[in-house]
């Protein structure tokens, strides 16, 4: 068939098979209404696959299965479903789990998605393929989600993926390449016509009732009127996806009466397995033989075990065109034949004319088995469906409640919140009420309403018999994120006033509440042992633990770091991969200030790719905010700029901060100390960024000789920093103590010997625990500073050149500058660092670092790929790439060419 008006389209198409025949991934989304030609190009892109060879893989999605968890992703796998079994164990027991051929449960959604990915490139060893999907904004959430995530992870697989889907929101797919088919002009729509041999007296009408739809054309064309009936009205016309659909209509009723039942019975069941379909015949007294009406008019295809409507539309068509009472008839026949308890469900339910507690029951097993797989969000609908047939309120406000549970845990918290507040405004009883409330919570928390979200659960806490005492965490945890003191101390005496709660970890949980009270009322001093005490022996991958994590930002370094690398570790092995850019995060921010700027910003690659693979695009701007650092430090503005998100919630506040510290350097000290009071006033006062910042506050102010303005966060500050004990706190706490008795400018006073005596006692201790050099070089600067203008100058430059090298190390220009130009007022006459040699590992892009590492350990690939959550075919194209890099040929040359540079000599 001839395609007019599609050759950009066609274009792409070749090149997406021919990338993915040379071994470059790539997916591709058409968009547009229904007739607009999406159909006609993935036909096209299947034949040609199959003339160069590719295997093809295909789906269709189905409006009435979007509830059945995975439904679409069994119907594109099954032919290639043998081979799972060469997965890594964990990815081959989520997909089992996922298409129901396996009993593992609860599998990490994104889990599946990685599954699918490996399971794809195995199937491409020996051919390509290709997977089309077509109807995409039907196909069921969990299934969409585990294309998606496999999709935006192609490297070097010879695969290809082809999505066609109407509109602009019904399938998601952020981060792939779209194409938005558009309506013929009317040269195409006049050779389209052509082609069919419409007769000149008509092709005028058929153009306009078609309106470039090129379905329309060819419908409206081949039958030689313009639509069914009469044009519409001026102003007023009817889409022409409808109208083609009505003309589907008119042939669908115009096949004899045991044709269109026979239709009818394929298009309510989406399998179209013949088996099935036979047997719901002969329920109804109808057989195979009567399709044959409808495959000589080319509305249907029998290939193999399956039936195949031409286009999506022509299904819709049998469908709707059959009375109600029919619909349930064959709805009927199909539940009683079906050998799946899921499919079964769902005919049931469409069955169903008004509630019916039985089917309710039933489609409630349903959302639980999708649950189990991993469906959360396909539970969450079935669930709605379930509570909408079920008669009595009680149990329908059971599952409301399910399905407020299962979107929460899908991911969508604002569905999570309605079907919250529709089940709580259905129900008097207060236990249910509290339940409810705390799911509605997390909305209001997501959405930067931290008070209204503390302040929501500490109202109902008291009614919950089983999660009161969860509740009141929650609500710590808002009120610590939402600068609320008060509503911080409520949920602490109400923990306490329920007395010890069971269990170990329990109880841990409650004192780490009483932690964050003390912490937000500067009492460090038993706020943090509390908060520690949590994260150190909760279990490894447990709610508790990733609580605790939540709320240790503010914990010493050397006790943070064991904890998240043993998460991360934890999330890798099990596959656990919703997780990851939250603990990516953590283990970035602790590389950042540890001066690790390479490896901070490797992970957070890492975590903002996983993020854009798993739909948390708020990750990518908090993962953005905090790299920030790395150029303001450099003193690069623009790119300080362009990766800030403004905001003032804790993630917002990196943010800031950076914009703090890049005008720090830039000597605009004024901005500084109006960007961290504003933020400071702010929701997110407590975060761990604004306290960290307080050094640049404080010089900031002693610059422009205004040091009360930052006397407040310096002794909160220095309160921090004797309770955590670790030295490079304490070291900044004495800086801040220098520069604040000096005057009110670093010079001035600078002689005094109090602070001589802080800034030497904050040097020995940078020294004496090496860490946080940017801290460590700042305060080497301005002792180096100090004593110049003590006319101490010789030792000035010792202090002044420990300065310089670090600023060079971290690559930290305007610090640099600085320090340059003291050594040389300090009578130095080449104020340069001394060479470092360079690593060979700067060479290298931050997924082929990741890759080389793990390779030089001796992991194999097949291992790397699923710690990496890769292929193992990615995984051996980068290190081809990266052997020529460092300069060698094998693994077994990784480990020297991986050893850091000797240090230059003096």
């Amino acid at each position: 068939m001839t395609l007019y008006g599609r050759q950009k389209e066609l274009a792409a198409l070749d090149a997406l098979l021919g990338a993915a025949a040379d071994g470059r991934g790539q997916s591709l989304v058409l968009r547009g209404e229904a007739g607009i030609g999406k159909s006609s190009l993935l036909a096209y892109a299947e034949g040609e696959a199959r003339r160069r060879g590719f295997t093809v893989l295909r789906a269709v999605g189905w409006e009435a299965e979007r509830g059945l968890a995975f439904a679409a992703l069994h119907q594109l796998l099954r032919p290639v479903l043998d081979r799972a079994g060469t997965l890594p164990r964990p990815q081959a027991d989520a997909l089992a789990a996922a298409v129901g051929t396996g009993a593992a449960e609860g599998p990490d959604r994104f889990l599946v998605g990685l599954a699918v990915l490996s399971l794809l490139a195995e199937a491409a060893d020996g051919v390509p393929v290709l997977c089309l999907v077509d109807d995409a904004q039907w196909i069921d959430e969990p299934s969409a989600d585990a294309l998606l995530f496999a999709a935006r992870r192609l490297g070097v697989e010879r695969v290809a993926l082809l999505f066609a889907a109407r509109g602009d929101t019904g399938f998601p797919a952020a981060g792939l390449p779209q194409s938005a088919l558009s309506r013929l002009g009317r040269e195409d729509a006049l050779a389209l016509l052509a082609g069919l041999d419409v007769p000149a007296a008509v092709r005028e009408r058929v153009l306009r009732e078609s309106l470039g739809n090129p379905l329309a054309l060819r419908e409206f064309g081949a039958s030689g009127v313009a639509a069914a009936g009469r044009p519409q009205a001026a102003g007023q016309p009817l889409p022409a996806a409808d109208r083609v659909l009505a003309a589907y209509r008119g042939r669908v009723l115009a096949l004899p009466e045991r044709t269109r039942l026979m239709l009818l019975i394929a298009a309510a069941d989406s399998r179209g397995t013949l088996r099935y379909l036979v047997a719901a015949a002969e329920r109804l007294d109808v057989e195979l033989a009567d399709l044959a009406a409808a495959e000589q008019q080319g509305l249907i295809a029998v290939v193999g075990e399956f039936v195949e409507f031409r286009h999506p539309l022509i299904r819709t068509a049998a469908y709707t065109a059959a009375p109600l009472a029919l619909r349930v008839a064959v709805h009927e026949a199909l539940a009683i034949g079906s050998g799946d308890p899921d499919c079964r469900a769902r005919h049931l339910a469409s069955a169903a004319t008004g509630p019916d507690e039985e089917v309710a029951a039933e489609l409630a097993d349903c959302a639980k088995r999708a649950l189990a797989r991993g469906g959360p969000a396909a539970a969450a609908e079935t669930y709605v469906e379930a509570a909408r047939l079920t008669p009595d309120a009680d149990p329908r406000v059971r599952r409301l409640t399910a399905a407020a549970w299962a979107a929460q845990q899908a991911g969508h918290a604002e569905q999570a919140a309605a079907l919250a507040e529709e089940a709580y405004e259905q129900t008097a009883d207060a236990d249910r009420r509290a339940e409810l409330a705390y799911v509605r919570s997390f909305w209001l928390f997501e959405k930067d309403a931290a008070p209204e979200a503390g302040a929501l659960l500490l109202s109902h806490a008291a009614d919950s018999r089983a999660y009161g005492r969860e509740m009141l965490r929650a609500a710590a945890t808002y009120a610590w994120f939402g600068g609320d003191v008060a509503a911080l101390h409520r949920a602490a005496d109400l923990l306490e006033e329920c007395g010890d709660a069971p269990g170990a970890d329990a109880r841990r949980a409650d004192r780490a509440v009483r932690g964050l009270a003390h912490m937000a009322a500067d009492d460090f001093a038993r706020g943090l042992p509390l908060v520690a005490d949590l994260l150190d022996e909760a279990a490894v991958g447990s709610p508790t633990r990733l609580q605790a994590i939540s709320s240790a930002s503010l914990l010493p370094d050397d006790v943070q770091l064991p904890v998240i690398t043993e998460e991360i570790d934890f999330a890798r092995g099990d596959g656990i991969i919703g997780r990851l850019p939250y603990l990516l995060h953590v283990l970035a921010r602790q590389q950042l200030y540890a001066g690790d700027h390479r490896e901070a910003a490797r992970t957070v690659t890492e975590a903002a790719a996983i993020a854009r693979d798993t739909g948390l695009p708020v990750r990518i701007g908090r993962l953005h905010n905090l790299l920030a650092r790395i150029p303001a430090i450099e003193g690069d503005e623009e790119r300080v700029r362009t990766l800030v998100t403004p905001g003032m919630n804790a993630g917002g506040n990196y943010g800031v901060t950076a914009l703090a510290l890049l005008d720090l350097g830039r000597g605009r000290y004024e901005d500084v100390l109006k960007r961290l009071a504003e933020a400071r006033a702010g929701a997110a006062r407590y975060s761990a960024a604004l306290l960290f910042a307080t050094a640049d506050e404080v010089e900031a102010a002693v610059r422009l000789g205004a040091r009360e303005r930052a006397l407040p966060p310096a002794r909160r500050f220095a309160a921090w920093a004797a309770a955590s004990g670790q030295p490079w706190a304490r070291a900044v706490a004495l800086r801040n103590e220098a520069l604040l008795a000096s005057g009110t400018d670093a010079g001035e006073g600078a002689g005094t010997a109090e602070a001589g005596a802080a800034y030497a006692e904050a040097v020995r201790l940078h020294a004496q625990a090496p860490g946080r050099p940017f801290e460590r070089a700042r305060t080497e600067l301005l002792f180096g500073e100090h004593l110049r203008r003590e006319r101490r100058r010789a030792e000035a430059r010792t202090h002044l050149r420990t300065a310089l090298r670090l600023f060079d190390g971290l690559a930290a220009a305007p610090w640099s500058d600085r320090a340059r130009a003291e050594l040389r007022a300090a009578g130095e006459a080449q104020a340069t660092a001394r060479a470092t040699a360079p690593d060979p590992a700067d060479r290298l892009t931050p997924q082929e670092l990741q890759v080389v590492r793990l390779a030089a350990e001796g992991t194999s690939s097949r291992e790397i790929a699923a710690r990496l959550f890769l292929s193992p075919r990615t995984v051996e194209y980068h290190l081809y790439k990266a052997y020529p890099k460092l300069g060698v040929t094998s693994r077994r040359e990784l480990p020297a060419a991986l050893a850091p540079p000797a240090s230059p000599g003096p």
